[in-house]
């Protein structure tokens, strides 16, 4: 099994609705794909002083949970997610930071 997760930075603050919504949009499209076996999503937690660090600090967090890397390059290449991505890059502008891993615990 590998788990994807994803560091999501937003160019600019979201109000908490439309960070929720980007959340379950992101969290739908990769169930709907049928290829994912969980997906888990949360809000990065801030700490204070951390916007002086230089690095790219996430506005949220998504973990997917596929059985290998072809069932990931279904995952993305399912219908809907990229007009679900395009959507929100469009309209609220963000970099992205993954990694693929063994489950963590």
């Amino acid at each position: 099994m590998i788990n994807h997760t994803m560091m999501v930075s937003f160019d600019q603050p979201l109000p908490a609705d439309e960070l929720d919504q980007y959340l379950a949009d992101i969290e739908r499209v990769m169930l709907d794909s049928g290829a994912v076996r969980s997906v888990v999503a949360r809000r990065h937690i801030p700490v204070p002083g951390e916007e002086a660090i230089p690095a790219l600090i996430a506005t949220a967090i998504v973990q997917i949970a596929v059985a290998d890397t072809d069932a990931l390059a279904k995952a993305f290449a399912a219908p809907g997610v990229h007009e679900v991505i395009d959507r929100w890059q469009s309209r609220h502008p963000y970099k992205v930071g993954w990694a693929n891993q063994e489950p963590l615990a």
